[in-house]
C-alpha cells in the first residue's frame, strides 16, 4: 500500500485536489494517510488498493476540515481578547456596597408592614394580588405602600428615583 501511494503520489494529489478544491489539503491528507500506513495496523485483504487509499485520504481531509472549523480564526480570538471587562473596579465595588448598606438602613426605618410588602414584591417577586391576600388589604393599598417605600428609600439614598424606571 505504501509503495502504491509513493509511486502514484502525483496522481493521488491531482485527483484529491480536484475533489477537495485545495492542493495543500490534498497533500496534507496524503501525508496523514502515509503516516497511518506507517503505523502498520493490519487491514486484511483489499480488493481495490487505490480506491482504499483515496478513501483514507478523503477521510483524513474531512477530519482536518472538521478540526479546523472547531478552531477560532485569529480575528475571532482578537475580538474575544478585546472584550471589555465588565467587573466593577474596586472604587465602584465599594460604592455599591455603600449603597446596599444605605438601602438596608432605609428599609429598616420603614414601618413593618410597608417593609414586608416591599420585600415581598422586590425580593420574593410576588404579584400584587398575592401580596394583597397575604396582608388582607386591597391591591391599591399594596401599590400605595410600594410607592411610599420606594420614595422613602430613594430619598434616603439621596438620588432621583431610579427604582421606578
Amino acid at each position: 500500500m505504501k509503495n502504491l501511494l509513493v509511486t502514484q503520489y502525483q496522481d493521488f494529489v491531482r485527483w484529491l485536489t480536484r475533489r477537495l478544491g485545495s492542493s495543500d489539503l490534498a497533500q496534507d491528507a496524503l501525508q496523514e494517510t502515509f503516516l497511518r500506513l506507517e503505523q502498520g495496523s493490519s487491514i486484511g485483504p483489499v480488493h481495490n488498493p487505490k480506491a482504499y487509499l483515496l478513501r483514507i485520504a478523503l477521510n483524513m481531509a474531512s477530519n482536518r476540515r472538521a478540526a479546523d472549523n472547531r478552531r477560532l480564526a485569529t480575528s475571532e480570538v482578537d475580538k474575544l481578547l478585546d472584550l471589555p471587562d465588565d467587573a466593577p473596579d474596586p472604587a465602584r465595588a465599594v460604592e455599591a456596597k455603600s449603597e446596599i448598606s444605605a438601602l438596608k438602613r432605609a428599609l429598616a426605618e420603614l414601618p413593618a408592614r410597608r417593609r414586608e410588602i416591599f420585600l415581598a414584591s422586590w425580593i420574593e417577586n410576588l404579584p400584587h394580588p398575592e401580596i394583597a391576600r397575604r396582608y388582607q388589604i386591597s391591591i391599591r393599598t399594596v401599590q400605595i405602600e410600594l410607592k411610599l417605600a420606594l420614595e422613602y428609600c430613594d430619598s434616603r439614598l439621596n438620588r432621583r428615583n431610579k427604582l421606578r424606571g
